[in-house]
């Protein structure tokens, strides 16, 4: 108040009026020798997107993240490129370009091919919109689908946007953007920063503040929730914090999430959860109250963060992650959603079900229950199936199973999976080892660990179960021969006591006029030439 009284009596302009002259904050260009930014961290393909750019006579910058990672010395993992070229203008310039996005229409401008490719962003700059003159829709972008085909503007009853494209200048795009050190942009060609938003005295203070009003901010895209999250996390050990504003209205805002389609939610659960501050981002949501109601499956992972097995894997991607290494979601869930697999598998099989249908049941249940309909799930479920089902196969080192299962394309995910499981004491450290020399081995050196697998089951056997002892049976006690007539005095069959012992008649010749015998004779002659001629 009392500055406000001092502006006026030396005919400076107040707030207000500053705030009207620079209604989306006022451009700052800082040189190299003030944000000293190292043009070494720079990816030489985000300098060709630029360059390219700036020689068809548009404005580029690298821009977001990327810049907010070099004014910390960091070397970026992605680069993002803004432009106030279209993006049809953009995808002309590139050989290999692909316009995407729905509501962010974007371009992807691609380097190198397979796992080496490399990916530049490319976005227009966008005008700010006052969302209170933004057309309504009842429903979400699913349900409204036809409603939205024609609009630029959008929003649904919540304030959520869900159209706005619309191009604009530089300044109104800073001021789109969510925290301000994500809103500078960066010129490699002059090393030039420009800051609408104070970014860079923000970076230095380590501190994380939304541009805008934060409730605001967060009702326009409840994702911000989430990424409020994710910065503080990945930024909490270079010292960073959200600022006390920022932060108090991310638990009356978290409802907002409610409306966000379930696809979108998945996707920032593994952003979170894959860029190498897995652990951390647990932590964050924790301390901000933030622990349950963001999404189902990442309760889940919250609420078993601690168990040694998830901890591991949690630590196990954050680490590949830091080593630059490929991560996948399908190894994380796998880990995480472990335990509801095996309670499932157990019960079946006490209800003497079958192993293998059993296994594949609990799986189908733990997918229903836990994954749900969401983007992908068809690719992301297959490759949890395959890694779980590998699991009981790495207990059988006999025959032809060892060599033919190095041989599937995700053996390296289930090999990796049992190494974690052995790690936490799940199963044998010594089984881990045989199959990690298994698999590097040479033909010779497979069989002798085969010959040495079953030799050791054979040990095990022995040692679990011991043969019983056989007992000699007593010697039968000498009979004595009949006495003449004794046959006649023995019980017939059907009578009460002994059973009557089989008598082999002799084969006897048939004597000239000895029909009757013979034919008395015939079915025991037989049955004893059967008995006699068998090979048995």
């Amino acid at each position: 108040m009392i500055k406000t009284f001092i502006d006026k009596l030396l005919g400076k302009p107040g707030a207000s009026a500053r705030a009207q002259k620079h209604p989306f904050g006022k451009r700052e260009e800082v040189p190299a020798s003030v944000h000293g930014i190292d043009p070494e961290l720079v990816d030489r393909r985000a300098l060709d997107v630029v360059e390219t750019l700036q020689d068809a006579g548009f404005e580029a910058y690298i821009v977001g993240g990327a810049v907010r990672d070099l004014l910390l010395g960091l070397r970026p993992k992605d680069f993002d490129v803004a432009t106030n070229a279209t993006p049809e203008q953009v995808k002309s310039l590139f050989r290999r370009a692909f316009i995407i996005g729905k509501r962010f229409r974007i371009v992807h401008v691609v380097y190198g091919r397979g796992r080496e490719n490399e990916v530049i962003e490319v976005s227009t700059f966008r005008a700010f919109l006052d969302n209170s003159l933004a057309e309504s829709v009842s429903g979400n972008e699913r349900t409204s689908k036809a409603a939205l085909a024609g609009m630029k503007h959008a929003v649904d009853a919540s304030g959520r946007v869900l159209r706005d494209n619309v191009w604009g200048p530089q300044d109104q795009d800073a001021t789109r953007r969510d925290f301000t050190i994500n809103a500078m942009y960066y010129d490699p060609a002059t090393q030039i920063v420009v800051d609408y938003h104070k970014g860079i005295q923000d970076a230095k203070k380590r501190v994380l503040r939304m541009i805008g009003d934060a409730a605001t901010r967060y009702r326009e895209d409840p994702v911000r929730i989430i990424r409020a999250v994710r910065f503080a996390a990945k930024l909490h050990d270079v010292g960073f914090k959200l600022e006390p504003k920022t932060a108090a209205p991310l638990i009356a805002s978290q409802h907002l999430l409610n409306e966000v389609p379930q696809s979108r939610l998945f996707d920032e659960m593994l952003k979170l959860l894959q860029t190498g501050h897995a652990l951390a981002s647990v932590a964050q949501l924790r301390s901000l109250g933030l622990d349950r109601g963001i999404y189902p499956l990442l309760d889940v992972v919250v609420e078993r963060a601690d168990h040694p097995f998830v901890k591991a894997a949690l630590a196990d991607t954050d680490r590949r992650v830091g080593e630059g290494k490929p991560v996948a979601p399908s190894f994380l869930l796998a880990c995480v959603l472990w335990q509801d697999v095996k309670q499932g598998w157990e019960q079946r099989l006490q209800q003497r079900q079958h192993s293998f249908p059993a296994l594949q049941d609990a799986i189908d249940d733990v997918f229903n229950q836990r994954i749900g309909d969401v983007s992908g799930r068809g690719k992301l479920a297959a490759d949890m199936r395959e890694i779980w089902v590998m699991q009981p196969r790495f207990e059988k080192r006999s025959g032809a199973t060892p060599l033919g299962l190095v041989e599937q394309a995700r053996f390296r995910a289930g090999f990796d999976f049992l190494r974690l499981r052995a790690d936490v004491g799940e199963v044998e450290e010594g089984l881990a080892n045989w199959w990690q020399e298994f698999q590097q081995a040479d033909d010779l050196r497979r069989d002798d660990l085969i010959a040495q697998a079953r030799e050791e089951q054979r040990q095990r056997q022995k040692t679990a179960a011991p043969a019983p002892r056989r007992v000699a049976k007593a010697a039968p006690a000498p009979v004595a021969a009949p006495e003449p007539g004794a046959a006649d005095a023995l019980p017939a069959v059907g009578e009460e006591g002994a059973a009557p012992k089989k008598r082999r008649r002799r084969r006897r010749k048939p004597t000239d006029g000895a029909a009757d015998g013979a034919a008395d004779a015939g079915g025991d002659l037989h049955r004893g030439t059967t008995d006699d001629a068998s090979p048995y």
